[in-house]
């Protein structure tokens, strides 16, 4: 592998020994295609985090551990890296293991090989299981901090939540929807990536809780558990839907959004309204095309910022953050942040 780095840094960021880093980096045999990805992924992450190597402060490790869709987890490693320099003199490096997929069992295995190996902290998007629970507080009796992100483990010794307050986004995305619906609107159609991702059965319990209070007539219609990946989110919907005389609206807690709108558009099904998560890739073109009536968005930097500072803080590095939960932006193709302007 073409690099510049000595192979102390990169097993340092791979979170491997230095034997193993220069068998992959020699290309010698018995070793396996996850390890080689891992050191290859270890070289991009100190690539983007170069000026971090220079940095004359004090060195912290912090893990983050993502269990997302491909769009969503790249938005996640661009908002980390972004905020990195704002914590100079102290050189921050953060090292990721994201995956698309990742059962209560892997998990629970991938935080356990992080407390044998030793970190200053860990960022966590992962399901709400007694596995990963028990895997957090192995972490915390160990004295590394965990930091959960975006969807919280709270029976767990976690440190503490960094995201969105998801109750009231759920809240939010029932007034605007019953704003939009028609006077005779019969059926709105739900879907969460997973009912074990803590954050999303929250945005459920609060749009469930507000959409009885204020059109108590609609009938909620589940098609959850694709995982926010588009195929499966697509054969969920088909599921549910496909022998439905209407669907007035739709709200995504999960994403996977144009597989739920092809899914409609081949039942001949359109919404009136449909209200997202998340500016990632998807979405941004979605929206551009009319296709999604709002997108709830939150600033991810802010996220991770606060989820660094909350690990730092443990450490006595810097003061805990003053704001952990993150506020709701109703955004259009109108008032898109800057960022994604």
């Amino acid at each position: 592998m073409t690099h510049r780095f000595p192979v102390k840094e990169i097993a340092l960021q791979s979170g491997l020994s230095t034997a193993t880093v220069d068998r992959v980096l020699n290309n010698r045999a018995h070793v396996s295609p996850q390890t080689r990805r891992r050191v290859q992924d270890a070289i991009e992450e100190l690539s983007r985090q170069e000026g971090q190597l220079a940095a004359r402060g004090r060195r912290v490790f912090l893990d983050v551990l993502v269990e997302a869709p491909t769009r969503f987890s790249r938005e996640i490693q661009r908002a980390s890296e972004a905020v990195l320099s704002e914590f100079k003199p102290i050189a921050l490096r953060p090292r990721f293991r994201i995956f698309e997929t990742l059962s209560p069992q892997d998990c629970a295995l991938e935080l356990e090989r992080i407390a044998r190996r030793g970190s200053q902290g860990v960022c966590l998007k992962a399901r709400d299981t007694d596995l990963v629970r028990t895997a957090i507080n192995t972490l915390t009796d160990r004295g590394i901090p965990v930091v959960t992100v975006f969807t919280d483990n709270p029976g767990s010794g976690r440190l503490a939540y960094a995201g969105l307050n998801n109750i009231r986004a759920g809240e939010t995305a029932a007034y605007l929807m019953h704003k939009w619906l028609p006077a005779d609107a019969a059926t709105v159609l739900t879907t969460l990536s997973q009912h074990s991702f803590q954050g999303e059965e929250h945005r459920y319990e609060g749009f469930s809780k507000q959409m009885r209070a204020l059109r108590p007539s609609v009938q909620l219609l589940d098609a959850s558990g694709g995982g926010g990946h588009n195929p499966a989110t697509g054969k969920e919907v088909t599921g549910q839907v496909f022998n439905q005389k209407r669907i007035d609206g739709v709200y995504s807690m999960g994403g996977g959004n144009r597989a739920i709108l092809a899914a409609l558009e081949d039942i001949g099904l359109l919404p009136t309204a449909f209200i997202a998560h998340d500016l990632d890739e998807d979405n941004l073109e979605l929206l551009a095309q009319n296709k999604l009536s709002v997108v709830l968005y939150h600033d991810l930097k802010c996220d991770m910022r606060a989820a660094f500072r909350q690990c730092l803080a443990f450490h006595r590095l810097a003061e805990a953050p003053s704001q952990l939960e993150s506020d709701i932006q109703i955004v259009t193709p109108m008032n898109l942040p800057a960022d994604y302007a």
